[in-house]
């Protein structure tokens, strides 16, 4: 989903038993806010269609700088490279297992 609107060094936080609240951050950068709006759109639409599911909350669409999706058991975080730089969750999660994530998502 992500893949397919050429998302930017997508990679998966595995949080379990690290933080309570999700299992999984799913976090990929778009080369603008309009990239970012549209890798949202891809996701929503495949997990939608694909799984049935629709998430519990998206926060930051209309900046489109930052967008986090909350499907519960994952968190996706899409961000604009400037975005994802200042925030570095992978660093701030450092004792998370992390991997490059396929098509997948």
């Amino acid at each position: 989903m992500a893949a397919d609107r050429k998302a930017l060094d997508l990679v998966q936080l595995d949080l379990r038993g690290i933080i309570g609240y999700t299992d999984y951050f799913v976090i990929c950068s778009g080369r603008s806010d309009r990239h970012v709006k549209a890798i949202h759109d891809a996701i929503h639409a495949g997990m939608k269609h694909q799984h049935g599911l629709l998430p519990e909350r998206v926060e930051g669409l209309s900046q489109a700088r930052w967008v986090l999706m909350d499907y519960l058991d994952v968190v996706v975080h899409v961000f604009t490279p400037a975005t994802r730089e200042y925030y570095r969750l992978e660093q701030l999660w450092g004792e998370a297992p992390i991997e490059a994530v396929g098509a997948g998502v």
